[in-house]
């Protein structure tokens, strides 16, 4: 598996911040973009916050991941549609969800 993680910002508003997490509650997220997820090979999400940046880590199958299936593309746009509401990119112009870059893991530093 691959592991990826990503960064985005929320409007900075805890109305807004709570309505985004219940959005995100368990049963919340629609049964199609759960779907899509899966599909396209994610094999894990998880989702965390602090203030309102949100971390994203996903385990990715070793194959990378998959397209979304066509059929699916209107949903998963109305869903990115409403997800705008509270989402805001870190750096203007930039994707919603920025890749992050690992800078430390414990494995690879010399046994002390």
């Amino acid at each position: 598996m691959t592991r990826a993680l990503f960064a985005l910002d929320l409007d900075n508003d805890p109305e807004l911040i709570a309505a985004y997490e219940a959005r995100h509650a368990p049963g919340s997220v629609w049964p199609e973009i759960v779907h899509d997820i899966r599909q396209r090979g994610y094999r894990e999400m998880e989702i965390w916050r602090v203030a309102n940046r949100l971390v994203m880590l996903a385990e990715i199958v070793p194959e990378g991941l998959t397209p979304s299936a066509p059929e699916l593309q209107p949903i998963i746009d109305q869903w990115e549609s409403e997800m705008d509401a509270y989402q805001r990119p870190i750096a203007s112009g930039s994707p919603k969800w920025l890749p992050m870059t690992r800078i430390f893991a414990l494995d690879e530093q010399p046994a002390a």
